[in-house]
């Protein structure tokens, strides 16, 4: 099975087999049904036992119907837990705690993808990032009942990084294909998306299905730069994260909203936001709040010099005076050279662009809203 996907996975990357897809109204048809109706049952079960771990409630699933039609709620609330709550990730790259026993079997797959992508990605062009469904968890939730699919989002990194992660359930992807359907309905003619069940929606079988349809329907969006770029795909990826890191952040729970503001700067850096620096800047603000926190000061002061790389020489930002300000304390108690930040801060002050003293980063990132 894994050799079948690689298969495919080398045809979708090198744009000469059925994965390719051209923007459009002359896009090319996607012939691989999202329902996955002509897999074999050997290699439906090689796909269960081998790489994807779940739980199943079938006995349950006559009484239930549809799992997503009841009202939508915080996508992460179930998957908080997907980032290591002891991980304590720099402001480039995210350490994660070892997953659990259960999610060992779908390491392999995601070695072997892992390795392929970093045996392609100098030939192949563009590069493409890579998905898989780690885990799959019915979620009870009364009068709810869902299932949340975990998602390793595999791209340019260094070789031995941890991939980012993503938890969405079904009604997260049906959006995220409604409203790339309404903006662009001729890349999206030919990308097909796994059909609501009344019944079975909870069965080892529904579910491996839709696991892979979802791996699928990521990878061809990706294949296609015109929705590669949409702000709605950049939305389903990043913007749960952000909510949730920021609300984690509030509340004074650094620790776990840090690997939250680590993994979303990685799925950031994977994407390569095309819609400005905005949303790197909050990721680094939060970055550098939570190190603070956490005592570490080195690793916040990085994360400011990041963001004034980004920022650069630009007219005012509102972040700029909150990142000098915080720039210039951690390069103090490190006894680090800070004159340079101290000048330019004062020049914003002298100008009248920024208050005396000007607002922490922390003040500013509670007060962000997030759209």
């Amino acid at each position: 099975m894994a050799s079948r996907l690689l298969h495919r996975l080398r045809h979708a990357l090198t744009g000469d087999g059925p994965g390719e897809a051209a923007a459009g109204p002359e896009a090319e048809q996607f012939p691989e049904s999202s329902e996955l109706e002509d897999d074999d049952a050997e290699g439906l079960s090689s796909r269960l036992s081998g790489t994807l771990s779940f739980t199943s409630a079938e006995d349950d699933d006559e009484e239930d119907g549809e799992d997503d039609d009841d009202p939508d709620p915080d996508p992460l609330s179930a998957g908080d837990r997907v980032a290591g709550e002891d991980a304590g990730p720099s402001c480039a790259q995210a350490e994660r705690s070892p997953p659990p026993d259960g999610q060992r079997g779908s390491q392999l797959l995601t070695r072997q993808l892992q390795d392929f992508w970093k045996k392609s990605r100098n030939t192949l062009v563009p590069q493409r990032l890579l998905f898989e469904v780690t885990n799959a968890t019915v979620v009870k939730d009364p009068p709810s009942k869902y299932v949340l699919y975990t998602l390793a989002v595999m791209g340019p990194g260094p070789p031995d990084s941890q991939p980012a992660q993503i938890s969405r359930r079904y009604s997260d992807f049906e959006r995220l294909h409604r409203n790339l359907q309404r903006q662009f309905r001729g890349p999206m003619a030919g990308i097909s998306f796994p059909r609501k069940r009344l019944r079975r929606n909870f069965t080892a079988e529904t579910i491996a299905r839709r696991s892979r349809a979802f791996e699928q329907f990521l990878g061809h969006l990706q294949a296609v730069p015109e929705l590669r770029h949409a702000a709605d795909l950049q939305d389903f990826f990043v913007l749960p994260e952000l909510r949730r890191a920021q609300s984690l952040t509030c509340t004074g729970l650094y620790r776990e909203a840090l690997a939250l503001w680590a993994n979303a700067w990685q799925l950031q850096a994977q994407l390569g936001i095309p819609c400005g620096p905005d949303r790197r800047l909050l990721t680094l603000a939060g970055l550098a709040v939570c190190h603070q926190e956490l005592e570490d000061a080195s690793e916040a002061r990085a994360c400011c010099e990041r963001a004034l790389q980004l920022l650069g020489a630009e007219s005012p930002h509102p972040l700029l005076a909150p990142f000098l300000e915080a720039h210039v304390r951690l390069s103090w108690r490190l006894g680090l050279d800070k004159r340079h930040s101290e000048a330019r801060l004062q020049a914003l002050q002298e100008a009248g662009l920024t208050p005396t003293p000007p607002p922490s980063l922390k003040e500013l990132l509670i007060k962000e809203v997030l759209d």
